[in-house]
């Protein structure tokens, strides 16, 4: 007979199944403009965003001035469509290049 605790972990793994393809962790694919930034392949939505992040830190893309604005190199402006972005816009811009 299955302890409260065996069944509680039990639920809780057949949650984390079911939600992993699912929302935010669903892979998206990405245009050939964020291709360029994160890569061809299909991803989860929260990766997209973690892999631009990355590519924005390793380029020094921040404006050092004010933290909050994206300054687009010539693979964020395709993007973005502009050469400054806050991080509270970027999201907008970025879910316009993926496709479920």
């Amino acid at each position: 007979m299955a302890t409260a605790k065996q069944e509680a972990g039990a639920k809780k793994a057949a949650a984390k199944q079911t939600k992993a393809g699912t929302g935010i962790h669903a892979p998206v694919q990405p245009s050939p403009e964020l291709g360029a930034v994160v890569g061809e392949d299909k991803l989860p939505r929260s990766e997209v965003i973690s892999k631009v992040w990355e590519y924005i830190k390793s380029n020094n893309l921040q404006n050092p001035e004010n933290k909050r604005e994206i300054l687009a190199d010539d693979n964020l402006k395709k993007v973005f469509g502009k050469d400054k972005v806050t991080m509270f816009e970027m999201n907008k811009y970025i879910s316009a290049h993926l496709k479920a």
